[in-house]
């Protein structure tokens, strides 16, 4: 692929562009995805990934996947594993360049024993009330720390006690020394290092101090030669101490941090503390449940990587943030699903029809097609017989205007089979529900013969009662009732929405979806599309998630 050199309505690639132009970095374009390991990654995420190493293809550049593990109290293997195939997954390789903050241990020590002696960094001995107190406010400057002025001998002598286990947790940090009266407090001597005894996921017991996030990723961007750092807008106020420590430490390669605006979708929970919460209280069924927007999660519903590339870049990089509507990821998977997705026929709230003039035993096979938008995809045979399901929402006993499918003496096509027009309705007598309907079929109107000489308004999907497979279908809806996803916690957990999986258990599907692999998706016809679920689907018992309905209010929304 060649160099992009043109001008973009992408500021991050305008701002590359000029780099290039002005020869900065010997032209090279070097980004890096740098997570940390202490969950699982969401859609949000999904916007980062794509940007980064979307970048770097189409720069001809390079990207890093780097792990930010400086917090071992919350990280795991496990999250380290998932990450890794949710980036391959999406389709995205770093090659050989995967890497750990704590790869750096040893360096990012070092440089804080260099700003020690440089005087730009201190061991401060304030507990966290009393440097809260002293940090000051966004209106008033702090103060400076009574153990700012401790000699170089005496930080150096303290800062080795402190990683050879000398003193308890908490009880002292190293700090840079910048300025307590400056209006960004994040440069009010911010924490470079604390003492915490807890068990890394890569070094073990070997260090009972870490470095904070803010120290460790500049120092980690500018080893591995990054060029652009590009991270979300709540580190736009952080970025002047990123500078300064790049500077401080006169690394030889200065890496430009770029913040650019998170995604924010409605409905969807894009907070990784929340959704650890979420699955910590068993609120649901673990970091892939299909209602989680985790990229697991919209993998084991059935969203495919394209459709997620796809929104990612159609909803662009902005500089502020704004909250884009849900509508346009499932836009995007259905326009990514239409073409691709194989038909079938699949009955959720089953109705027995009992066609009374098809010969008995008799088992007709018939042709449909596969997938009417691809021609190429082929057709297959589903059987017919005198017993077959019908949804039960398409028989009404007393239908109301306008109402096209079955009611006692209407006819209805079913689809690539026959019409059949309703002559009895039985119900059970206790209840009164209607349990089963007695219908005859004019053999005349096979579909695809053109013998018949009327026409329907109504068709139907149907499934063979004798050759149909039972399945659980699952129907999502929003996890969130409202669409604001910016609640505090209380409110956050109220708004959690009861109602948003139903468990269809009785569902009748065609017999070649007994074949359905969790790779394929599948449009049942009036009903949406839907992904066998590969974690609780049995040979015995196949389950079904619903990936999304059929019907694209996004879409019609942008034609009015």
């Amino acid at each position: 692929m060649t160099t992009n050199t043109t001008i973009s309505s992408n500021f991050i690639e305008n701002i590359i562009n000029e780099d290039l132009k002005n020869n900065k970095n010997n032209k090279r374009v070097h980004t890096r995805f740098p997570p940390e390991p202490n969950g699982y990654l969401h859609i949000g995420h999904a916007k980062s990934i794509c940007l980064n190493f979307g970048i770097a293809r189409d720069y001809n550049g390079l990207c890093n996947l780097r792990f930010d593990d400086t917090n071992p109290s919350k990280e795991e293997v496990e999250y380290v594993e998932s990450i890794q195939e949710d980036v391959k997954w999406l389709g995205f390789d770093w090659d050989d360049r995967m890497f750990y903050a704590s790869d750096y241990f040893e360096q990012l020590y070092e440089c804080a024993v260099q700003l020690i002696k440089s005087e730009k960094a201190y061991v401060c001995d304030l507990n966290p009330q009393e440097m809260r107190e002293y940090r000051g406010t966004l209106t008033e400057p702090g103060k400076n720390s009574p153990y700012r002025s401790r000699s170089i001998a005496e930080n150096l002598e303290l800062f080795d006690g402190m990683r050879t286990g000398k003193f308890a947790d908490g009880s002292r940090v190293l700090r840079a020394k910048i300025d307590m009266a400056s209006p960004n407090v994040n440069l009010r001597d911010p924490i470079l290092y604390r003492i915490m005894r807890a068990e890394h996921h890569r070094t073990g017991n070997t260090w009972c101090i870490y470095p904070m996030y803010d120290f460790a990723h500049p120092i980690s961007d500018a080893l591995e030669g990054i060029t652009h750092s590009i991270c979300t807008l709540e580190f736009e106020d952080h970025r002047p101490l990123y500078d300064w420590l790049i500077s401080s430490l006169e690394m030889e390669n200065r890496p430009q941090q770029i913040e650019f605006a998170r995604l924010n979708v409605t409905n969807l929970v894009m907070s990784k503390r929340k959704l650890r919460m979420l699955v910590e209280e068993g609120l649901v069924d673990g970091w892939d449940d299909p209602r989680m927007p985790t990229i697991s999660g919209l993998r084991r519903r059935g969203y495919t990587p394209e459709a997620i590339r796809d929104f990612c870049e159609r909803i662009g990089v902005a500089k502020s943030n704004s909250t884009v509507d849900i509508a346009m990821l499932e836009h995007c998977i259905r326009e990514d699903l239409n073409s691709k997705a194989l038909r079938a026929m699949a009955v959720l709230r089953p109705l027995k029809v009992v066609i009374t003039n098809y010969p008995e035993g008799q088992v007709e096979e018939l042709e449909t097609e596969n997938n009417p938008e691809q021609p190429d995809m082929g057709n297959r045979s589903i059987p017919f017989s005198r017993e077959i399901y019908i949804e039960q929402d398409d028989f009404m006993e007393i239908p109301i205007k306008k109402f096209f499918r079955l009611a006692p003496g209407q006819e209805v096509r079913l689809k690539n089979a026959y019409f059949i027009k309703c002559e009895e309705v039985i119900k059970d007598p206790e209840t009164g529900e209607v349990i089963e309907l007695r219908c005859t079929y004019d053999p005349e109107t096979k579909s695809g013969t053109g013998t018949a000489t009327r026409k329907v308004k109504g068709t139907l999907h149907w499934v063979s009662a004798a050759q149909a497979v039972k399945a659980e279908v699952r129907l999502f809806d929003y996890l969130l009732k409202e669409e604001d996803t910016e609640q505090e916690e209380k409110d956050f957990k109220n708004d959690i929405n009861p109602n948003s999986m139903e468990r269809l258990t009785d569902c009748m599907v065609e017999p070649s979806l007994l074949y359905a692999t969790p790779d394929q998706r599948y449009q049942f016809i009036r009903n949406g599309y839907f992904c066998l679920d590969a974690k609780d689907s049995t040979a015995e018992l196949p389950v079904f998630n619903r990936v999304v309905g059929l019907r694209d209010s996004w879409a019609k929304a942008q034609k009015a």
